[in-house]
This record gives C-alpha cells, structure tokens and sequence, in this order.
C-alpha cells in the first residue's frame, strides 16, 4: 500500500501564490507518474498537471503560464506552485500517483485525501 499526504492547503486572495505537496510512503515500488487533480462543488474531478518520472510534464489549459509541477524523487515528492490563483481555481485538490506495486507488479492509481484550495477575489 501506498499513502499519500498532501499540505499547503488553504484560503488565499485572488492574485496570490500558494504550494501544495504531497508526500507518497508506505511499501513503495516504483513512482511512475505524479499530478494533481482538482474537483470544485457540482463538477467533475479535472486533471490540473502531472508530471512523469522522466520530468515531462502535461498542464491544463487553465493552468498553463501559472502553475508549475516539480517533483523530488529522492523525497517522493511532487509540488505544485500556484501563482495568480483566480476565484476560478477555487476547489479540492487531489494528488495522484501512478505506481507499480510491489510483488504484484501490477500499475494501480493512488490518490490523497484533498486539500482544499480557497480563492477569494
């Protein structure tokens, strides 16, 4: 099993930056890729920004030119900066890893347990 942690949470003004991150533990394997999604009241869960274990990264219209995705594989950590954060970016945040289990070899998708990210104009 894998557990995710995610912080950086919280209410921001419109305008302003703020980091999330999210710490994988537990038997872990082999980290493929690593992203974040987030889910606003009465919409789907989106894809925000994800990064593979190579470094490429893949971005949301909505955050292109804003956000920027990092990880530190020595730390199985991935980031996400938010800079010009608008009311629009207002949801709870997801981390997501894709990772290959131990003696199963199998891929199989984790995911936190969100953080809320507030933007107020």
């Amino acid at each position: 099993q894998v557990q995710l942690v995610e912080s950086g949470g919280g209410l921001v003004q419109a305008g302003r930056p703020l980091r999330l991150s999210c710490a994988a533990s537990g038997s872990l394997f082999s980290i493929n890729s690593m992203g974040w999604y987030r889910q606003a009241p009465g919409k789907q869960r989106e894809l925000v920004a994800a990064i593979t274990s190579g470094g490429s990264t893949n971005y949301a219209d909505s955050a292109k030119g804003r956000f920027t995705i990092s990880r530190d594989n020595a730390k199985n950590t991935v980031y996400l900066q938010m800079n010009r954060l608008k009311p629009e970016d207002t949801a709870v945040y997801y981390c997501n890893v894709g990772h290959i289990d131990r003696g199963t070899f199998r891929y199989r998708d984790y995911w936190g347990q969100g953080t809320q990210v507030t933007v107020s104009s």
